[in-house]
């Protein structure tokens, strides 16, 4: 099943999180650094594609 807007920001929290603690590993931060961006960017995209369905309504 795929994640909506809502869950893919909490995982990116969440993240963000373990990213703050001082004892994660070099090679840990960049798996969940890249992790974090791609789960960005997908939020990214569900937003763009949000507006533009209330942009073709409107019309």
């Amino acid at each position: 099943m795929s994640e909506n807007f809502e869950e893919k920001i909490k995982k990116a929290e969440e993240i963000l999180s373990k990213l703050d603690k001082e004892d994660v590993a070099l090679d840990e931060s960049i798996k969940l650094h890249n992790e974090g961006k791609e789960l960005l960017k997908q939020a990214r995209l569900i937003l763009e594609n949000a507006k533009l369905s209330i942009e073709q309504v409107n019309e």
